[in-house]
């Protein structure tokens, strides 16, 4: 929180927030508050964007992710104009849009649990070629009212420098690009040179699973990884009822036990319960990072979400520290 509020105050003309889940304990709350106050106060325009509250039991299998109530609730009591985004999927994007110049994105919903139980990355990014992209996407589900038929934005690499060294940056967003997402997700595993690391809440895309299986019958990339293991459980029951997902299961498990992926044993799901899931969405292939809102799902593609393909090898070796660091955690 306290990262995110220093966000908060650099803040000189806008702030726009597209949030899926945002419940924060009154702690919490009360420096967020205060910081969005204060920028309010001094002449900043402040929007959010956020998904509907969820059905009580979601049906999973259709894509209602299961977060619990009262991000309605709190969002509006934070008093600043907002829009319930609707849609036949979620609006799961978690980004923060300011002036139009830098950006706070990744995995990390505004929650207790998000920042203190589950493994989660962040980005904070100045690039004011990036924002707008950001702020294209953002604009068209605040007019719409809905992320139906939106995202389809065409994006090119963008330069950034990070640990004193040249990097670009390629953002894409979902629905509109889902199935090119899928694709160019795709296609880099496929073009792996040296290594596919995973660090991923779920592994339930068919074509990287085909692909991650086609890289390890060719064994000349190494493939490890983390995942948590008790969500994709709940994955394997779904499949199971559904005949033409069946084979995924299978497939599933034998790259599990060839690449020697850990799993991460979180607490099962319940609205009221403890979230303590290993929620990243993370690939790194050779010294790309791929990372964003977007689950490696066939829902992923229907729904709003937004990822990033960076291109830098320092970059790339810090998440790779981190991913050792989880499997040290959590290896048996």
């Amino acid at each position: 929180m306290a990262r995110l509020t220093t966000f908060i105050h650099a803040a000189k003309q806008t702030l726009d927030l597209a949030i899926y889940d945002m419940r924060f304990s009154d702690p919490l709350r009360t420096q967020l508050a205060s910081a969005l106050r204060e920028r309010a106060d001094a002449g900043v325009q402040i929007r959010f964007c956020y998904d509907g509250d969820k059905p009580v039991r979601p049906n999973v299998a259709s894509g209602q992710d299961p977060a619990p109530a009262g991000t309605s609730a709190f969002v509006q009591s934070l008093g600043y104009p907002w829009r319930r985004i609707a849609g036949m999927k979620l609006m799961h994007s978690k980004f923060i849009l300011r002036d139009r110049q830098s950006l706070w994105t990744g995995s990390t919903n505004m929650t207790d649990d998000a920042f203190t139980l589950m493994e989660n990355n962040i980005l904070e990014i100045d690039s004011s070629a990036l924002a707008n992209y950001y702020a294209d996407d953002f604009e068209q589900i605040w007019e719409k009212e809905n992320f139906d038929n939106t995202g389809e934005i065409h994006t090119v690499p963008v330069p950034l420098t990070f640990s004193g060294q040249s990097a670009e940056a390629r953002v894409m967003f979902s629905p509109g690009c889902g199935l090119e997402i899928d694709s160019e997700i795709a296609r880099r595993v496929r073009a792996a040179q040296r290594r596919v690391r995973i660090c991923s809440l779920l592994i339930n895309s068919g074509t990287l699973i085909s692909e991650l299986g086609n890289l390890l019958r060719g064994g000349r990339v190494a493939v490890d990884g983390i995942y948590d293991r008790t969500q994709m459980a709940e994955v394997y029951v779904q499949w199971q009822e559904v005949p033409s997902n069946r084979w995924k299961i299978s497939a599933l498990k034998d790259i599990i036990a060839r690449a020697g992926l850990v799993g991460k044993n979180s607490t099962p799901y319940t609205p009221t319960g403890r979230h303590d899931f290993m929620h990243n969405k993370v690939l790194v292939i050779d010294d790309t990072v791929i990372t964003g809102s977007y689950n490696f799902s066939r829902s992923a593609q229907f729904n709003a979400e937004n990822i990033l393909f960076i291109e830098s090898a320092p970059l790339a070796e810090a998440y790779s520290v981190y991913i050792d660091h989880l499997k040290r955690k959590y290896g048996s």
